[in-house]
């Protein structure tokens, strides 16, 4: 996974919940994470993209909520943005050493089981469970 990305998301995506009636500017949203808004236009253009969000131009425009966050799995976040396995990618090892030559796979193995495992704890919480966490 991405370093940050998953944990930028589920914040946009958080704040979006909680403020459901009204349209967040990429401004308002990069201020209560504490980033550039940038970032944030470039995660909205993605989280758009893929049907999480929908946006407005214009002075009152922003952002808001495309999908009901009661039927928004967390696990729906976590597939978005995991571009690099969860124990991290493996390396090039020795094919003549005796570790070297089986490592990434039962590296790969392992990852298998450790994705599945986060996979199956965050398909447990929607984005509205969690969000209720913040009232």
């Amino acid at each position: 996974m991405s370093n940050v990305k998953f944990s930028t998301y589920l914040h946009i995506l958080t704040l979006l919940y909680i403020q459901k009636e009204n349209y967040l500017s990429s401004d308002f949203i990069a201020s209560s994470i504490n980033v550039h808004p940038v970032l944030i236009r470039k995660a909205i253009g993605e989280l758009k993209k893929n049907g999480f969000i929908e946006s407005k131009e214009g002075k009152s425009g922003g952002s808001k909520l495309a999908k009901k966050a009661g039927k928004t799995a967390l696990s729906a976040i976590y597939k978005l943005v995991s571009d690099v396995p969860a124990l991290g990618k493996n390396n090039t090892p020795n094919p003549e050493c005796l570790v070297g030559k089986q490592i990434n796979k039962h590296l790969d193995k392992l990852n298998d089981e450790v994705e599945k495992a986060v996979y199956k704890q965050l398909e447990k919480t929607t984005l509205s469970g969690f969000a209720k966490q913040f009232k």
